[in-house]
């Protein structure tokens, strides 16, 4: 898949249309990515018998990968993405936009 966890994308279909949002999961066998502060459900719980009082959560349900778009961390502008293989014969996703290498945070910060 295309997106990974710790991208940022902009979501161009849906309720939250024009938003954009960190990838916090990516789900690539049902092609589905939850997008951090988008796409936000409620769910109510009632009490229960053992004393647990009962609660509202708000989380964040998954968005379909199509109505998604990276936004490129070199331009600034959501793009598609690209691949091509490097010296050493490993894949590399690009920008179509720019022609730039897209590093995911999440690896940087590892190094």
């Amino acid at each position: 898949m295309k997106i990974q966890t710790s991208d940022t994308v902009l979501i161009i279909a849906g309720k939250d249309k024009g938003k954009t949002g960190k990838v916090m999961k990516v789900d690539a066998k049902a092609a589905r990515v939850v997008v951090e502060k988008i796409n936000v459900a409620t769910k109510f719980i009632k009490k229960r018998a053992d004393g647990t009082p009962g609660q509202i959560i708000k989380f964040e349900k998954s968005v379909d990968a199509s109505n998604v778009k990276l936004v490129c961390p070199n331009c600034k502008k959501p793009t598609r993405v690209g691949y091509t293989k490097l010296a050493n014969g490993k894949k590399a996703r690009i920008c179509k936009k720019c022609k730039e290498g897209i590093i995911n945070p999440r690896l940087k910060s590892k190094k």
